[in-house]
């Protein structure tokens, strides 16, 4: 079911997608409605009609309707980035066509459930982590959110005192290819400073949808490569180096 307001007549709009992208979409048919379907070659103009189909039949399909990120990765629509650029964004799209619940993701409910979901999940991984390096490493040589100055800004999830230098354990949950590549840039960042520089450090990423082929894709692409002693890792190959470390005696 689509819920939509307003008049019932649609004001004319088409939304466009920029010649370099170079997208040419099929049509398929669900009952009484026509989706838009994506695929390589030359582009047509989306209208407001086929915005509204997507949407609708994301609805039927999760009983809501989808975020930035979701619209990224929908079949039958075009890119969060595209409707910014059309029609002002995916709110200004939601008012526009008077859909049922929440038009802004950003705040409110969703914002709030979205945020206890996160924050019950990194609880979870960390423990996880935390209990894992524990029983190689024992307890006492494996620190918490270890900081390496006073300001409290310059810390990494994990310290662990081996028999060599040590190492900081740096773990995160990417949703997708794309958000993995933002956290990777700004843990970069994060550790590019001098001070944080001094131990090798280990960024793991917990998302076990996303293949270790992907992790060695993303570093082998970057233009600006990892420094010494930087490795993006997941669980598997997280797993194999650590039992690479010798723990302290």
């Amino acid at each position: 079911m689509f819920h939509c307001g307003g008049s019932g007549t649609a004001r004319a709009a088409t939304f466009h997608y920029p010649h370099k992208q170079n997208i040419l979409c099929d049509t398929r048919y669900t009952g009484t409605m026509a989706l838009r379907t994506q695929r390589q070659g030359k582009q047509k103009h989306w209208t407001l009609n086929e915005l509204k189909s997507g949407l609708a039949q994301f609805y039927s399909e999760h009983d809501r309707y989808p975020t930035a990120s979701e619209v990224n990765r929908y079949s039958y629509l075009p890119s969060a980035r595209s409707i910014e650029r059309s029609f002002g964004g995916l709110v200004r799209l939601r008012k526009h066509l008077d859909l049922k619940g929440q038009s802004d993701f950003r705040n409110g409910e969703h914002s709030k459930a979205r945020a206890q979901k996160i924050n019950a999940r990194s609880h979870a991984l960390e423990k996880e982590v935390y209990e894992y390096l524990c029983k190689k490493f024992k307890k006492e040589f494996v620190h918490r959110e270890y900081f390496f100055t006073d300001d409290r800004r310059t810390r990494s999830d994990f310290f662990v005192y081996d028999s060599k230098t040590g190492f900081c354990v740096d773990i995160f949950y990417p949703s997708d290819r794309h958000n993995l590549i933002g956290c990777l840039n700004s843990k970069l960042k994060k550790y590019g400073e001098g001070v944080m520089r001094q131990y090798p450090v280990v960024f793991l990423q917990m998302n076990k949808d996303i293949p270790e082929r992907v992790l060695d894709t993303c570093v082998r692409n970057k233009k600006n490569k990892l420094p010494p002693g930087q490795q993006l890792m997941g669980w598997e190959t997280f797993q194999v180096f650590i039992g690479s470390r010798r723990p302290r005696l």
